[in-house]
């Protein structure tokens, strides 16, 4: 598991660097790129972002429809 992290801290190094001198967004500030490089494959791969979101919703609603069951 640790070199997973590795291996994606650099991958994440490699998309700020980017993010700072080629991308569309080069002229915001550091922490900007710096958080569009941590989720850059959703930013890289839209349908993926969406992918994500959509599960992320799932999860939300799931967790509101069985905390409201426990009462």
């Amino acid at each position: 598991m640790k070199a997973f992290f590795k291996i994606y801290g650099v991958t994440v190094v490699i998309a700020l660097i980017y993010f700072e001198i080629f991308s569309r967004h080069s002229h915001d500030g550091f922490f900007a790129n710096l958080g569009s490089a941590v989720v850059w494959p959703a930013v890289m791969f839209p349908a993926l972002g969406r992918l994500i979101g959509g599960v992320l919703m799932l999860v939300v609603v799931t967790a509101i429809l069985l905390h409201g069951r426990r009462r």
